[in-house]
């Protein structure tokens, strides 16, 4: 049996431990041996909610149990999660996490910690929820010379753009009915200022050319002066504006940026609507490749969170 805890438990790891419940038998089959979650960490209480008798406010309730083997982390940001992580890992506990900041900024540090002592760090619902992107990187595309990546990584402002081009809705209207529908956050700067994709394409770019990446030293710029009129020209010249986070190899040296972008609409990128993401990743042998899909979610995040899971169980 492996134990598992899920540290914070809002949509990211509510849906992982749903995952975790309904998918119980097909998961046991897939691994070998159950997965049960024995610990759920979180300040809130949740009355009534089936993991209720689960629920812990003390992180050594987990840290000091010998029996959980891997803790998912979802709770976010660096603080105080950065001081959880390191524990855990030296305490030889696997992690599967979701938290994009963390990585972009310890990431490195802790893939390195996790190996000293033979446990594992995962993350790839860290980049572009249920799809996997992580993972074909390091693996399936192993056998290239990366390029060149460059995406929609980001379903929030995304879904803005396309939804003020379908409607006529200037920004901040259509801003205002993406957090209605929990699309973007009551604080949607991140989002729309570009900052989560920034995280994601210097994880990204980590992954694919083996340098660390600041984010924070990546040139910027989110959709916040993209009005209706820009889209609308746009279209009328075959283009459709995308914010897009890139990365490039050039000359031996690695270059970011996030940016919005007038696509052709003949670019694969410029169908990209609504909260979908997709990533176009350059290889040296496979030529330009595609991953689409959903960027967000609760269930389809957390199925990228439970297949971390399932590889460290199953030892991969």
């Amino acid at each position: 049996m492996a134990n598992i805890a899920i540290m914070g438990f809002g949509t990211v790891g509510s849906g992982a431990y749903e995952i975790l419940s309904q998918n119980a038998e097909n998961l046991h089959k897939k691994c070998g041996q159950p997965l049960t979650v024995k610990k759920v960490l979180d300040l809130r209480d949740f009355p009534g909610h089936p993991a209720g008798e689960l629920m812990t406010k003390n992180f050594d309730d987990i840290l000091n149990d010998d029996e959980i083997s891997i803790v998912v982390e979802t709770i976010g940001g660096t603080r105080p999660v950065y001081q959880f992580t390191k524990a855990l890992l030296e305490k030889g506990k696997s992690i599967v996490t979701s938290n994009k900041e963390m990585i972009a900024v310890h990431g490195k540090e802790l893939v390195k910690l996790a190996a000293k002592n033979n446990a594992r760090y995962l993350f790839e619902a860290s980049v572009c929820g249920a799809i996997p992107i992580i993972r074909p990187l390091t693996t399936c595309l192993a056998a290239n010379n990366i390029t060149e990546i460059k995406g929609i990584l980001n379903g929030t402002t995304n879904y803005i753009l396309t939804t003020m081009l379908k409607t006529g809705e200037s920004f901040d209207v259509v801003l205002k009915q993406a957090q209605d529908q929990g699309y973007a956050e009551r604080d949607p700067s991140d989002d729309i200022e570009g900052r989560d994709t920034c995280r994601k394409i210097a994880i990204l770019a980590w992954l694919a050319f083996g340098e660390d990446i600041n984010w924070q030293d990546i040139p910027t710029e989110g959709i916040t002066k993209i009005t209706l009129d820009n889209l609308r020209k746009a279209e009328a010249d075959g283009c459709m504006i995308k914010l897009i986070g890139h990365a490039k190899l050039e000359n031996g040296k690695v270059k970011c940026k996030v940016s919005p972008m007038c696509l052709p609409k003949c670019d694969p990128l410029a169908t990209v609507d609504d909260v979908f993401n997709a990533v176009v990743v350059s290889g040296s042998y496979a030529g330009d490749i595609m991953f689409y899909g959903s960027g967000a979610g609760q269930l389809q995040t957390g199925s990228s969170i439970v297949a971390d899971v399932i590889d460290i169980v199953r030892g991969r």
